[in-house]
């Protein structure tokens, strides 16, 4: 029953910065596992972020480690994605997903939930 609505996609210029928001809805943050996902054209959706149901731990593809970082904020129950030094091959739909799950650790495998996406382009 896990439901995500990711928004804030838009289009920038490299160099930029966006911050993408994930919504969820029917269960805290504290049982949940979130990560962040994309998907370019012509390409395979691949993991991008996620954050433990702990809020402990926390994982980055290699690509974008250093430029994104993921956060989230109880109250809101709400998982956010900060991209910074923003490149045109961060192009792609981004997916929030998730799992029902307790632990100290994330993992892109296993994600049961997922977000319609939302388009973040990057171009001058």
């Amino acid at each position: 029953q896990l439901q995500l609505v990711e928004s804030g996609g838009a289009l920038v210029q490299p160099g930029g910065s966006l911050r993408l928001s994930c919504a969820v809805s029917g269960f805290a943050l504290d049982y949940c596992a979130i990560g962040w996902f994309r998907q370019a054209p012509g390409k395979e959706r691949e993991g991008v972020s996620c954050i433990s149901s702990s809020g402990v731990s926390t994982n980055y593809a290699d690509s974008v480690k250093g430029r994104f970082t993921i956060s989230r904020d109880i109250a809101e129950n709400t998982v956010y994605l900060q991209m910074n030094s923003l490149k045109p091959e961060d192009t792609a739909v981004y997916y929030c997903a998730g799992q029902r799950v307790v632990g100290i650790f994330c993992s892109y495998y296993g994600m049961e939930y997922w977000g319609k996406g939302t388009l973040v382009t990057v171009s001058s």
